[in-house]
């Protein structure tokens, strides 16, 4: 985005949460192989996400960004694809009812295998290892071997992520995405007896869809309602992999990250000096950053001054990151800079990773009721400050698992075993994601009215 950026100025900035690699000469051939290899994403999608990222700063649209917490080489599979596909789409429908605005739908998915720790070594049964930092750095298996950083694992993941991205364009544009048959999947929720009170939402859908076939707008004579534009995300944590695929945009000579469309830094690599901030300063993909407690009103204004010099709509995404009962004491500080700086930005909320808890069975757990109220927090802070709350992050899964606690199907602390899948960090089931965008929908519909009645 600057004249005086080079993709690879970040080797000479402080690094935190990245390995380090004992064979230096094995990764050097790692990231030539990969320099040489295709983007995955193009630069006219990464341009139209954009504008669309814009749209929803702007209240005209709407962010649902949702998926993994770390996408997993031995869970890959062409069915765990089409399940968190299918759940996203069910969301979006019901924000989109709900916002009556486009719902922009981002997956954390095809590339989002590296993930940051509290703590650089973790101890079982008495013996200490390196912590396991994703499936593109190290093993999951607790033993010596497995965890020693090896970059082969960048050329595994770039094959998963390109398989991936091929399975989710199919599904974007093949009719699969079809809203009518989306919305079949969700009147299937709506049936069972807890989750009545979202029966009356379902059916306004339902009226509105059956208007508009009666009307002739169907999937064989619309191709808006047959496809979706689906796009990609991760956190942009190993930079040898990052800048490996950054490629110059023939049409504007800007350079674009090719991993994804989407890229965001995290709480716990966002410093302004620092070399994750440096390398996303240079890429003109959207970036989002994650702001917790302990981000401080000067160092946000510097980050929006690194990251988005030009003050470009759709550039920045300010991803809150609080947890409930806390949203009050930060959010409106950092309301308050950016409204000081006179920013363009995009305010998400990310309601899972300020509300981790250890269960009394010892599972690293999520409230579902936790996760609710943060969402609800955001909301009502943005209209007090006159602001818009632009969109939702989860982390997700089409698969029935039993990782967070509560939702209409009552998990509780001692179900937590029964299906307890994840890598990292718990992520909400089917159902819990579907319940959460039906809440989240009666939030944006309350707003869409509360805004009418003022004008």
């Amino acid at each position: 985005m600057t004249s005086d950026w080079t993709k690879s100025e970040w080797r000479a900035k402080p690094r935190v949460q990245m390995p380090e690699y004992p064979d230096a000469a094995a990764l050097a051939a790692v990231e030539a192989q990969l320099s040489k290899y295709p983007p995955l994403v193009f630069a006219g999608e990464v341009r139209a996400l954009k504008r669309k990222l814009g749209a929803a700063a702007r209240g005209e649209a709407f962010l649902l960004q949702g998926g993994d917490c770390a996408e997993s080489f031995a869970e890959f599979d062409a069915d765990s694809i089409r399940d968190t596909f299918k759940v996203l789409l069910q969301m979006a429908v019901v924000l989109t009812f709900g916002a009556r605005v486009p719902v922009v739908k981002v997956g954390r998915m095809a590339g989002q295998f590296a993930k940051p720790r509290s703590a650089p070594m973790e101890a079982v049964g008495g013996q200490e290892l390196p912590s396991y930092r994703g499936d593109i750095i190290n093993g999951f298996d607790f033993t010596p071997a497995a965890r020693v950083p090896d970059p082969a694992r960048m050329l595994q993941a770039y094959t998963q992520a390109a398989a991936s991205l091929n399975l989710l364009r199919a599904f974007s544009t093949g009719g699969f995405a079809d809203v009518h048959r989306v919305h079949s999947w969700t009147l299937g929720f709506t049936e069972g007896e807890k989750a009545e009170r979202y029966r009356e939402l379902s059916n306004r859908i339902s009226d509105a869809l059956d208007f508009m076939a009666a009307a002739g707008i169907t999937g064989q004579t619309s191709h808006e309602i047959r496809t979706v534009d689906f796009y990609t995300s991760h956190e942009a944590l190993l930079l040898e992999y990052e800048e490996a695929l950054c490629r110059i945009d023939s049409t504007s000579g800007l350079p674009v990250a090719g991993s994804g469309h989407m890229l965001w830094i995290g709480d716990r690599t966002r410093q302004p000096d620092g070399a994750h901030v440096s390398f996303a300063r240079g890429v003109q993909n959207p970036v989002g950053l994650k702001c917790g407690p302990s981000m401080e009103v000067s160092d946000l204004k510097r980050l929006l001054e690194r990251l988005n010099p030009g003050n470009e709509a759709g550039r920045l995404t300010l991803i809150a990151r609080f947890g409930a009962g806390k949203v009050g004491d930060h959010l409106p500080r950092l309301i308050r800079a950016v409204q000081e700086e006179g920013a363009d930005v995009l305010w998400v909320c990310d309601p899972m990773h300020g509300n981790t808890i250890k269960s009394a069975s010892g599972y690293k757990t999520r409230p579902f009721d936790s996760v609710l109220r943060e969402v609800r927090e955001f909301f009502a802070i943005h209209n007090a400050e006159g602001t818009i709350p632009g969109g939702v992050h989860f982390e997700m899964t089409g698969k029935d698992v039993t990782e967070c606690t509560g939702g209409v199907r009552a998990i509780t602390d001692e179900d937590l075993s029964d299906r307890y899948h994840t890598a990292c960090d718990p992520r909400l089931n089917a159902s819990q994601s579907l319940e959460l965008a039906f809440l989240v929908a009666e939030e944006l519909s309350g707003r869409r009215a509360q805004m009418a009645a003022a004008v």
